[in-house]
């Protein structure tokens, strides 16, 4: 199935509870908090206080996706803040095998993702022990960047991947997400698609931006 994840990246922090609620009003069924650091990626954003303060107006699935240095220091503190995934960039995580075992012992799901500059095979060992992987499909740091259409075969190489070795993980995208680029990662072999500015930064409602992406999702998805 495939699924719109809303980036809470691009809501108005004034209404933050209300801007969750109704992304999953909706119909959302998962949403992303994007922590930022200021050393990973040129950005300073939100910690475990917002991803605890957005758990406690929502039962979505929260992603944390962590865009920080040493991820492996602060897994228990997202996972006690109500984290349901916990995603770490391979980047930044030299003992990702022991980081992954780390976030399944905390009870929670185990995400791993690149970015565009990072090959997909610097996973193919680590597959087993992820339950989504997400290929970044713009630099990350900053919300309404354009997409790199340079990611989509690493998307089909993903996924190619994982049917031969018959192994159920989520192909996750992040970067430019829109009702035009939708169908073409979705063919690529994504299917959870995260979307911060195509929900929020715009003059219609939220319904009705959800309504719209899930219309550019292909029939046969």
């Amino acid at each position: 199935m495939v699924e719109i994840v809303p980036s809470i990246l691009s809501a108005d922090f004034t209404r933050l509870g209300e801007q969750v609620r109704d992304v999953e009003a909706a119909g959302a069924r998962r949403i992303q908090i994007d922590v930022m650091d200021g050393h990973f990626v040129p950005n300073i954003t939100m910690g475990p206080m917002v991803v605890e303060a957005v758990r406690g107006c929502t039962s979505a699935i929260l992603e944390a996706h962590l865009m920080i240095t040493n991820p492996q220091e602060y897994i228990e503190t997202f996972a006690q803040a109500g984290a349901d995934v916990i995603i770490v960039h391979q980047e930044v995580s030299p003992h990702l095998h022991k980081t992954l075992k780390q976030i399944k012992a905390a009870g929670k799901q185990a995400g791993v993702a690149i970015n565009p500059s990072t090959p997909v095979f610097m996973l193919q060992d680590m597959l087993p022990f992820c339950d989504l992987i997400l290929i970044m499909t713009i630099n990350p740091g900053f919300g309404g960047q354009l997409f790199i259409p340079e990611t989509l075969p690493k998307i089909e190489t993903l996924h190619r991947m994982l049917r031969q070795r018959d192994l159920k993980c989520d192909i996750e995208v992040d970067g430019g997400i829109n009702a035009e680029t939708i169908p073409q990662v979705v063919r690529a072999g994504a299917n959870l698609l995260v979307a911060g500015s195509a929900v929020y930064n715009n003059k219609e409602s939220v319904a009705q931006t959800m309504e719209k992406l899930r219309h550019a999702i292909p029939d046969n998805a």
